[in-house]
């Protein structure tokens, strides 16, 4: 993060512009927008800040600046096409601990000007850093479509019942919930349709209505998909940024931790080989003490709940205990890898049926139905696989596979580090040996592999 976000109260604050062209113009109208009192320094006045004087009572000096200019003020921007003057006022800024803009020089700026969305009083920003101004306005345009202007009333409505409702909800935890289905429900939408005041009356109802509930607690376990984060569902991502709690995974990428709640409490119960950070037994004991206090706690798996995921186990824990919960498919690791790696599950020409099977079992042996997977015309997929790929190969071999059926294994699939080695079930084994491989990977087996080379589109990272 090259810049931290931040937004300035300037309403009534003294703020200089040093420049009088078109581009101090823009800065000066959105200077004015926030309530700044303006002063202009510049040799030259041009007609369009002339014509912005009486409207925002600018003080016009014209005349070169010096240093002795800065003063108190408390924001600067410098809008001349004169290096030398940009680089002067930049320096004497630094010098005063006065915030600087220089328009178009990020080296000699210690803030920046977003692009904007103005739904006052709610604020939208959006910033390149200043590496690509351009694709910053063409953000804030799709954002723009994404939020009405209703948006201001709404939030104008929530602020004429805020101190109410802190009177009525005394725990903080119900006022968030509360918010969220007034703001998300239908008095958010009798607002977007122009009914301002039957919105306000229907929030006045709800509110009466509203009992002090204590045990409001619920969990969501939530597939978290395969690693990338724009494979999360949209319902995910909601229920995620309501939690209070986030239980994750070690196969949960960081990327996808930074969508939840940011005051949200994260709580890591991830498990490696022989190396668990809680026993199952007690993460199903956690996410239902965690919600008999109230909580809503989000169990965030890596690829889908239900699919070695030992979601089965959570929920039975919770059903015992009365507790409300909700279920969140993810893109299961097979799909999302195999897609992304450029091998179908499934093909008329290759196979017509395809199996799940997990690496290890509940005392790490691996005991699979050999002869089954052994079959012709169909695809393998085997999860948490890399340690007992040798056994593996091995067993299907002596169970009938040829030799030279085709293997693949995906790393971190579906992420900037996404490898796929391929190789046949007598010479994968020896040619990952020294690659370094990383979990989380997926091991597909069948004919299918041999399309990986012609049908492979993403390029993330090295493929074999």
């Amino acid at each position: 993060m090259d810049y931290f976000p931040v937004f300035l109260k300037l309403k009534g604050q003294a703020c200089l512009v040093v420049g009088a062209g078109e581009i101090a113009a823009r800065k000066i109208e959105l200077l004015a927008r926030a309530g700044a009192k303006i002063t202009v320094i510049a040799r030259e006045i041009s007609p369009t800040v002339l014509s912005l004087q009486a409207a925002h009572n600018l003080t016009l000096l014209q005349q070169a600046f010096s240093p002795v200019d800065l003063g108190e003020f408390r924001l600067v921007v410098s809008a001349t096409d004169n290096a030398d003057t940009n680089c002067l006022v930049a320096k004497t800024a630094e010098e005063q601990n006065i915030p600087v803009n220089v328009v178009d020089n990020p080296e000699l700026c210690s803030f920046i000007f977003p692009a904007i969305i103005d739904r006052s009083p709610i604020i939208a920003a959006v910033s390149s850093g200043g590496a690509a101004p351009v694709l910053a306005r063409l953000l804030r345009a799709k954002i723009e479509t994404v939020i009405p202007p209703a948006y201001g009333r709404l939030a104008g409505l929530a602020d004429r019942f805020r101190d109410k409702v802190k009177q009525h909800i005394e725990q903080p935890a119900q006022r968030r919930i509360f918010w969220e289905n007034i703001l998300q429900g239908s008095v958010a939408e009798l607002i977007f349709s122009g009914k301002d005041q039957e919105a306000e009356r229907q929030l006045e109802q709800t509110l009466l209505k509203q009992k002090q509930d204590t045990n409001l607690g619920e969990v969501y376990l939530i597939g978290a998909g395969p690693g990338a984060p724009d494979l999360l569902t949209f319902r995910a991502l909601r229920l995620m940024q309501q939690a209070d709690v986030i239980v994750y995974d070690r196969l949960v990428s960081p990327e996808i931790l930074d969508l939840a709640r940011r005051d949200a409490e994260k709580i890591y119960v991830g498990k490696e080989r022989q190396c668990h950070a809680l026993p199952q037994e007690s993460i199903n004991t956690l996410l239902a003490d965690l919600a008999k206090a109230g909580k809503r706690v989000v169990r965030l798996k890596g690829g889908d709940p239900f699919i070695f995921g030992r979601g089965g186990e959570e929920i039975e824990t919770l059903m015992q205990q009365g507790i409300n919960f909700q279920v969140v498919p993810g893109i299961t690791a097979a799909s999302g890898c195999a897609t992304y790696a450029g091998i179908p599950l499934t093909h008329r020409d290759h196979a017509q049926s395809c199996t799940f099977v997990t690496g290890h079992l509940k005392d790490n042996s691996i005991n699979l139905n050999w002869t089954q997977l052994a079959a012709p015309n169909q695809t393998i997929v085997i999860y948490m696989g890399l340690v007992g790929l040798g056994k593996i190969c091995q067993s299907l071999i002596a169970h009938g596979s040829p030799k030279d059926l085709p293997v693949a294994i995906v790393q971190q699939g579906t992420t900037s580090n996404q490898r796929v080695i391929t190789g046949t079930l007598e010479t994968l084994p020896d040619k990952i040996a020294n690659q370094n491989i990383k979990p989380p990977t997926l091991i597909i087996i069948g004919t299918v592999v041999t399309l990986h080379d012609k049908l492979s589109w993403f390029q993330a990272g090295q493929a074999d």
